[in-house]
């Protein structure tokens, strides 16, 4: 079957995680072989250079699926005919500054973004916003592109999933195909909800799968020190994981959030396989979650884009913990509807 080319735009591409996205969607490693993508890189004027760059490097690949690139510092022009828009550039928290100031920093971003998706993008554009604090970003985005369908607006929570299922390999001793159902509740800060209720482990020797918080009580002498472990180093360490790797790296993450990207999109455009993963979706009141906040939830994906897993059990731990998070988006939600925006 041979397909049309997808446009996809990138912001920030000239920044460290836009460059690490590039080459991996060029060669097909977000939509799959044999479906072309024609790309559109967008960043500020100081970034233009950085993004031009990049762009040669992509000639040079001679990438068999490349239809082209394109660089603007322009949102209409980058934005025009976009399927797919990876919303990556954002501006970081800097010292002394409120979460107050980062929401209104971000809103003059992300607003202007997302009118000019509302303007020009394609019927079927598809919306994944990267850059932090990413759910806010995701709302302020589809509250000014009232034209565009609000559940097309998503928010990366992949990263903080690939990071759970990193820690819980390590200790289980596993590969991390073996572990399934995982979710990320919330935000993606550090109020997020790393939980393992509903998750399983497959036994390497029998093939069968067990809950793994009992395979954690196995591993670490009981079920008292497994939810210990998990209350006390695995939740935090999961959502502080990216300060850990500014502190031992001497900068953010890179990679691995430019592969929970495009592992997000390639499952929601390819379909899910076994189990669900996290994605942060717009609400409709799922879990007590208020309707339109962006929030993380368990997802599956037949191909045509993610839907909310449903019916799952809270305890009045989890339950605790989710309304934490929720109440923090809440706040924002706040924040930036006194700016006019959302």
């Amino acid at each position: 079957m041979a397909y049309a080319p997808t446009t996809v735009t990138i912001t920030g591409a000239g920044g460290q995680i836009g460059y690490a996205l590039l080459f991996r969607i060029a060669a097909g490693g977000m939509l799959g072989q044999g479906r072309p993508v024609r790309l559109k890189l967008l960043e500020i004027p100081q970034g233009m250079r950085a993004a031009e760059g990049a762009a040669l490097e992509l000639q040079d690949g001679a990438f068999p699926l490349l239809a082209g690139v394109e660089v603007s510092d322009d949102p209409r022009t980058a934005f025009d005919g976009c399927n797919i828009a990876l919303l990556v550039g954002a501006r970081p928290r800097g010292p002394g500054m409120e979460r107050a100031d980062l929401l209104a920093a971000n809103a003059g971003i992300f607003g202007p973004q997302g009118a000019a998706i509302n303007a020009v993008a394609a019927d079927d554009v598809r919306v994944v916003v990267v850059g932090n604090p990413a759910n806010t970003n995701a709302l302020i985005a589809a509250a000014s592109a009232p034209d565009v369908p609000a559940d097309r607006f998503e928010a990366l929570t992949r990263l903080d999933h690939n990071r759970a299922l990193g820690q819980l390999a390590a200790v289980l001793e596993v590969p991390v195909s073996a572990i399934r159902d995982v979710t990320i509740w919330g935000n993606h800060s550090a109020t997020q909800f790393p939980d393992v209720a509903h998750a399983t482990v497959s036994d390497p020797s029998t093939g069968s799968r067990i809950g793994v918080v009992d395979a954690l009580a196995e591993r670490l002498g009981g079920r008292e020190a497994a939810e210990r472990w998990l209350d006390e180093t695995f939740i935090p360490r999961v959502a502080g994981r990216g300060a850990e790797i500014i502190e031992v790296r001497g900068s953010s993450s890179v990679a691995s959030a430019a592969h929970a990207a495009i592992s997000h999109v390639r499952d929601s455009v390819l379909g899910t396989t076994e189990g669900w993963t996290s994605a942060a979706l717009v609400s409709r009141g799922e879990y007590g979650v208020p309707e339109g906040l962006v929030s993380s939830y368990p997802v599956t994906s037949t191909g045509d884009g993610y839907r909310i897993v449903e019916g799952l059990e809270l305890d009045a731990r989890s339950r605790a913990r989710v309304d934490a998070s929720v109440a923090e988006l809440v706040a924002e939600r706040d924040a930036v509807r006194a700016l006019g925006v959302a």
